[in-house]
Parts: structure tokens; sequence; C-alpha cells
């Protein structure tokens, strides 16, 4: 029994979870962590670890995950054979992440399996393996191209509707119908006296200094270039005026 454990290939899990996925999709770390066993266990592979990152966006690259870290920690010291996670997105940011370090993981003979690939499992211990990762991360990018493109539409479409999207900006208020935006009483001439400054030639520091030295109310403790500046470029809406 033992003899035939150690000769099983050593695999280090990998599983990570945004906080809004977690709350909306419900990918929480523990199913994660069920379905790689399982995969282990079919596939005859010796799981030593799972490593979990919790509230990790997939944009921060895995040397920046505290996770990822100790991930790549165990790749660099030679202790594990193969990696295995969910889906390509729990590990990678895009297509080209996904591709360079799965190729330099090749390199060092370090086999990535995923356990859901379009319903199926996929390892890259196979040339047919490789290809087929190829082929899928470039259809999950733009998948999350597509995503992204629908999400700037539809908040494009509630701002021109005059809707709450995000933070309420500085000068506004939400309505009582609790979905669209108002002019605020108390910072709407605000908005109007910032315009005026700027139009007057004065730089974002030299409004900021004007603001705070005339005690002008702010959202914060006070007046920064930059909020002076977000709130300048905000284009206002028909819905908004």
């Amino acid at each position: 029994m033992s003899a035939l454990a150690s000769s099983k290939p050593k695999v280090v899990g990998y599983t990570r979870v945004s906080t809004v996925e977690q709350v909306e999709a419900g990918l929480s770390l523990e199913a994660q962590e069920a379905a790689l066993k399982e995969y282990c266990a079919f596939a005859a592979l010796d799981l030593v670890e799972v490593i979990r990152d919790e509230g990790v966006s997939a944009g921060r690259p895995l040397s920046k995950r505290p996770g990822g870290q100790h991930l790549l920690g165990l790749i660099e010291g030679k202790q594990v054979a193969a990696v295995v996670a969910w889906k390509l997105d729990r590990l990678f940011r895009s297509a080209t992440d996904c591709l360079t370090t799965v190729e330099r993981w090749d390199k060092a003979g370090i086999v990535l399996h995923l356990r859901d690939m379009g319903g199926q499992a996929l390892d890259t211990g196979t040339a047919l393996g490789r290809f087929f990762l190829t082929i899928m991360a470039g259809a999950a990018e733009l998948e999350r191209n597509q995503t992204r493109d629908r999400t700037v539409a539809a908040l494009d479409h509630k701002k021109s509707k005059g809707e709450r999207v995000g933070q309420v900006p500085y000068g506004f208020r939400v309505a009582a119908d609790g979905v669209h935006l108002e002019q605020d009483p108390g910072e709407w001439p605000v908005v109007g006296q910032l315009h005026q400054l700027r139009g007057t030639g004065l730089s974002y520091r030299a409004i900021a200094e004007r603001l705070n030295q005339e005690a002008v109310p702010a959202r914060g403790s006070r007046w920064h270039p930059t909020t002076v500046s977000r709130v300048l470029a905000r284009e206002l809406e028909p819905a908004d005026v």
C-alpha cells in the first residue's frame, strides 16, 4: 500500500475565489477543494496540499497572491510534479498569462491538470492536452472580453438614463426611487464653482487649495487635486440636469 502511494505523482491543488464570486455564484473554496480531491483520487494522483486564495481577484498574477507565491515556491523547489485546479480562470489572468506560464512549467517538468474545461478534464502531460489548452485559453479570454463589453454597455445605458452606477458622484444624491440620481442642493453649487475656477486657468491643485482655505465641505477630510479632477471630468448627461 505504501509503495503504491509513493509511486503516485505528487500534486498540489490550487483554489481561488473572489468575494463577489463566492456570494453571487457559490464558487466556494470548499466546493473547489472537494472537486480536486475527487479528481486526484480518480486520476491516481497524490494530492499533498491544497492552496487557498480567498478574496483574491483573477486580475492579480500568481506571484502577487499569497497562495500563488506559495504555489510557485513549491514548483521552484521541485517539491511537486503537477498542479491541479478547478478551472483555468482560477490560476491565470489571460490567455497569454496562461500559455507563457504553462510553457515555463512544461520545461520544468510540471504538468497542469484542470478539473473542468468545458465539462471535461484536461492535463498538459500530452501534446493533445497542450493543444486543447491553447484553444480553450483563447476561448476563455474571448468570453471574458465579451462579458466585459456587455457590462460596459449596460453601465453606459444606466448612466444615460441618469441611474446610479457605483459610487454616487459629488454633486449628486440618490433620488427617492433609490435608482436615479438627482442634484444635491448642498453640493451642486460647488460643482459650478469648480467649473468657474477652472475656467480662469487655475490648476487642480490651486483649486483644491482654495476650496480648503474657504472651508468648502468635501466628501472626505479635505479637497485634493485628484478629487477636483474627477468632479470636473464627469460628463453631465441630459438626465442629470
